[in-house]
Order: C-alpha cells, then sequence, then structure tokens
C-alpha cells in the first residue's frame, strides 16, 4: 500500500504564497489592460464637440490665448446647432503688428467653421502653421463650454 505523506506548512509560507499570488494576477490583469487593443472612442471632450451632429448650448463662449506677454480673448457664438461667429474681443492694434498672421488666420477659420466644416478638418496654410493651430485650440477650448452636461 501507499505510505501516506503529511506536509506541514507554516502560517508564514502561507502568507507569502498568497501575496505572491495575488501580486502574480495583478501583474496579468494589469498587462492585459496595457497591451489590449483598444477600439478608437472619442472619450475626449473635444472630439465630442468636433462631431458632425454636435448639439451646443446657445451662447457666447470666451477663452484666452497667450501670446507672447499679451493675452487675447477669444469669443466663439454658438447657436444650437452651429458655429456662428469667431471673433476677437481685445485684440489691440499693437498686437496686431505685432502677429500679422492672427487675424486674417482667424478670419480663413471663422470662414471654414461658418461653412459647416468640423473643427478638426479645418485645412491649415504652411504659412501661418502655428497660428491657426493655436486659434483652433483656443476655439476647442471655448466650444468644451459651449457643450451640454448630460
Amino acid at each position: 500500500m501507499s505510505k501516506t505523506k503529511i506536509i506541514v506548512l507554516q502560517m508564514k509560507e502561507l502568507v507569502y504564497t498568497g501575496i505572491f499570488v495575488g501580486l502574480g494576477i495583478l501583474l496579468i490583469v494589469l498587462l492585459f489592460v496595457m497591451f489590449y487593443p483598444k477600439k478608437e472612442k472619442s472619450s475626449d471632450a473635444t472630439a465630442d464637440v468636433t462631431s458632425e451632429t454636435a448639439s451646443y448650448v446657445p451662447g457666447i463662449y470666451n477663452s484666452e490665448l497667450k501670446l507672447g506677454e499679451n493675452t487675447l480673448n477669444l469669443e466663439v457664438v454658438v447657436d444650437e446647432d452651429q458655429i456662428k461667429s469667431v471673433s476677437f474681443v481685445n485684440l489691440d492694434d499693437s498686437v496686431a503688428t505685432m502677429y500679422p498672421l492672427v487675424k486674417p488666420s482667424l478670419e480663413g477659420i471663422e470662414k471654414e467653421l461658418i461653412a459647416g466644416t468640423p473643427i478638426d478638418e479645418i485645412p491649415v496654410q504652411e504659412k501661418s502653421k502655428f497660428t491657426q493651430s493655436m486659434l483652433i485650440d483656443g476655439i476647442k477650448a471655448a466650444l468644451t463650454k459651449a457643450v451640454p452636461e448630460e
């Protein structure tokens, strides 16, 4: 007949084993979460704003843009389903002189937005790429305030 073996385990060994098993499971879950391919979904507020079926709370929304030592207030007027206008509130002549691409860039972006172009699909000109991207970011910041809370 077979001999019965008796195993004596100390509590310390059980605790260490439990801790290592728990850490192993945690590591596997962490690796799964990190490397599992995610679906491309827009959870960012600016992505919600840019959808073509975007709905806004009608009103006037502002965001501030920093240009060197100057601060510009960007004003976005929205209706329930579209952007009505985009303009500067306090564009000083000295700022317009120092940054000559700001005003024409904003006018071009405003025409595109009023025509119904989603903000992420606005074509950016090579000569004013930085200025236009800064203005688009400012408009996105103002539009995040216009999105109704659910």
